[in-house]
């Protein structure tokens, strides 16, 4: 069976498992017993209301969507107003991989941490300016690695798509090389063409 891969929640899906590995920035709410080994700096077995602490994003999107949140939580680094306006500068001059091998995937899910949507705009706005500048590279037939390298999962699955089409599109000329020949009906009609010239 094929690997899945998908950018909207999905329970097989390679990258989304992945993506809701990277950890989100939380300040507890409510007491948590036992849980104190959940923060390596902390002695105790339980965890204060108003700890802060990183927990993965599949445990985040559990216990914050219960009527009783345990934890409030707040948006990744990446994802805040510095980084923010730095990609609504230039998003192609930016290292994507470097923030998050997953950026976009992650940000479907961390979007709903954000009551002003902000996130879901910069995100649109990111892939919408460098979508022109991963198919740039894609056509080019020999790509700089240190650039491929910024790209992050979602960007090089369209890298690899619109260079094999590249690939494809030359193959098929080279192939298909013939000559070019006039259609036979041209052919024809220049040939009535000069018969009525010399009848006339």
């Amino acid at each position: 069976m094929p690997l899945q891969t998908a950018y909207y929640p999905d329970y097989f899906a390679v990258d989304d498992i992945l993506a809701t590995q990277d950890r989100i920035p939380c300040t507890f709410l409510q007491d948590a017993v036992k849980l104190g080994k959940l923060n390596p700096a902390e002695e105790q077995a339980d965890l204060k209301a108003g700890t802060n602490i990183e927990l993965p994003l599949w445990l985040v999107a559990d216990i914050t969507t219960t009527r009783q949140p345990v934890v409030a939580p707040s948006l990744p680094k990446m994802y805040k107003e510095g980084n923010r306006e730095i990609l609504k500068a230039d998003p192609c001059a930016v290292d994507l991989h470097k923030l998050s091998t997953h950026f976009y995937e992650l940000g479907l899910y961390v979007k709903q941490f954000d009551p002003r949507e902000s996130v879901a705009e910069i995100l649109l706005q990111t892939f919408t300016l460098r979508l022109r500048f991963v198919m740039d590279l894609s056509d080019n037939t020999v790509s700089n690695p240190s650039v491929m390298q910024k790209l992050d999962r979602l960007e090089r699955s369209v890298f690899k798509s619109g260079h094999d089409a590249k690939m494809k599109l030359v193959s098929w000329l080279k192939v298909s090389e013939m000559p070019l020949e006039a259609a036979s009906m041209v052919v024809n009609h220049k040939k009535r063409k000069r018969v009525d010239d010399d009848l006339f």
